[in-house]
């Protein structure tokens, strides 16, 4: 069952329907697609293909050497339903620049698709082809009724391809694909929301093992089908993704596995990683946050802090960093009972931590707004913690950020499993009030509860609302 990406399938069907109707003299259009590995960028493109059945090539790089590329190329264009892929049969290419401008007499007159998936890996080999690929669009693909389609898992250089200075700038529409939201998967696994939120910590939203999730399958049924697999999507699917991502940058896996441990502060993780040097750990970091796969995190209230936290940014990677990756070996000896038994006794204390940032998400997707700033505009969401972690508030919702000039509104996450949020809860809650800079003795006090509220004076979020903020597909 294909769930999601409704509003991307859309957006590309335009963008088709704008080249094949279009009476400029360069009618051809084009789009970069990233997201991060395994999302499902390349299964998404394939539907369009299959829904919109327009002529088309779709040639997925493998990172071989761009002479071993190139004939992979050729064969794909002739196998192709293109009206003259019959040019590329037994063709011997010597570049891209060659393999592009025959292809272009390959494009029927009107409407095709041209897709280079994983096109990052065609950039590492050949430097030159972001030039190759502009003249070859300006002079010959742009001319025809085409749409060319660029896909990438490397978010950083997919980034850079469209920016200024850049052969390619202003002549891409840019898209983002992103893993599947609390409520798709929920719908593509048939569960309750709360079991929907759930099932995205785990799953991260990847496509590819919510389809291995047995529909209705609760998460401990799965879990302990999936552990006991050395080949389940949810054991390989991060494995593969950091290979790829981090080939040869073995510190910056070991700076990942601190952070996925559970250390967040700069000290924390150095000394976690084996005492690195200031320096070292920053480039470090500085690789992840770039790659999208850590986040950077600052208190927010009205006043400037340095007391900087780090996570890792997808919920999936963060249970592979905690349970997974560390116990591959178990799993590889038939222990993944082992790998199961620890999984239970660390889940609400691990599902308790990495669903504040999931949630925090999900309260700022809500429309309208529930909090807005006096302008108009919804206010900004985040956390808020002192340097000793002496005062930790779960939500902070502020005028600005990252230093506001008012608050505007503090909360509090009780995900336990079968308790609702209590007047312990509140009375902790109104204590913090007084200790976030900006916040009032009146500033109005949020819950987010899997299981409700059984007092007032808060404004409470059950798993029901939040799942709400999610448009569905």
């Amino acid at each position: 069952m294909f769930v999601g990406r409704q509003r991307e399938l859309q957006k590309l069907k335009a963008l088709l329907q704008g080249a094949e109707k279009s009476t400029d003299a360069k009618p051809g259009k084009a789009v970069l697609i990233r997201g991060r590995r395994r999302v499902g960028k390349s299964r998404m493109v394939e539907e369009f293909l299959d829904q919109t059945r327009v002529p088309h090539v779709f040639f997925a790089a493998t990172g071989r050497s761009t002479s071993e590329e190139l004939q992979l190329f050729a064969s794909e264009v002739a196998g192709s339903n293109l009206s003259g892929a019959a040019i590329f049969q037994d063709v011997r290419l010597e570049s891209w620049d060659a393999a592009l401008r025959l292809l272009s007499s390959a494009l029927p007159e009107q409407g095709a698709v041209i897709v280079l998936d994983e096109l990052p890996y065609i950039i590492a080999n050949d430097p030159g082809f972001e030039g190759t690929l502009q003249r070859s669009f300006d002079r010959d693909l742009s001319r025809k009724h085409v749409l060319l389609i660029g896909i990438g898992s490397d978010i950083s250089m997919m980034e850079s391809l469209n920016r200024y200075g850049r052969p390619f700038h202003q002549r891409a529409t840019e898209m983002v694909v992103p893993a599947l939201n609390p409520r798709e998967v929920g719908k593509m696994i048939g569960l309750h929301p709360a079991d929907s939120f759930d099932a995205y910590l785990v799953s991260g939203g990847l496509p590819l093992i919510c389809s291995e999730w047995g529909y209705g399958m609760s998460l401990w049924d799965y879990l302990e089908e999936a552990v006991v697999d050395p080949t389940s999507a949810l054991l390989v699917s991060a494995e593969r993704s950091l290979a790829a991502e981090f080939p040869s940058e073995a510190q910056a896996k070991t700076v990942l596995q601190a952070i996925g441990s559970g250390e967040r502060t700069f000290a924390n993780i150095a000394r976690a990683s084996g005492n690195l040097q200031p320096t070292s750990l920053k480039r470090s970091l500085d690789l992840l946050i770039a790659k999208h796969v850590v986040e950077a995190e600052i208190p927010l209230s009205t006043a400037t802090s340095r007391n900087k936290k780090y996570r890792v940014a997808d919920p999936y990677l963060s249970f592979w960093l905690a349970f997974l990756g560390p116990y591959i070996g178990e799993i590889e000896r038939g222990r993944g009972d082992r790998v199961l038994a620890r999984i239970g006794s660390s889940w609400t204390s691990w599902r308790g931590r990495v669903i504040e940032s999931v949630l925090r998400d999900a309260l700022s997707r809500l429309s309208p707004p529930m909090i807005t700033a006096p302008n108009g505009t919804p206010g900004a969401i985040g956390a808020y913690w002192t340097r000793t972690n002496s005062t930790e508030v779960d939500i902070v919702v502020t005028d600005d950020s990252p230093v506001a000039s008012s608050v505007l509104a503090i909360g509090s996450i009780k995900w336990r499993e079968a308790k609702p949020f209590n007047v312990k809860d509140l009375r902790r809650l109104q204590a913090q009030r007084q200790e976030v800079p900006g916040s009032q003795p009146d500033t109005p006090l949020l819950a987010l509860s899997r299981c409700g509220s059984e007092v007032d004076g808060v404004i409470c979020f059950s798993p029901e609302d939040l799942l709400e903020a999610y448009p569905e597909s």
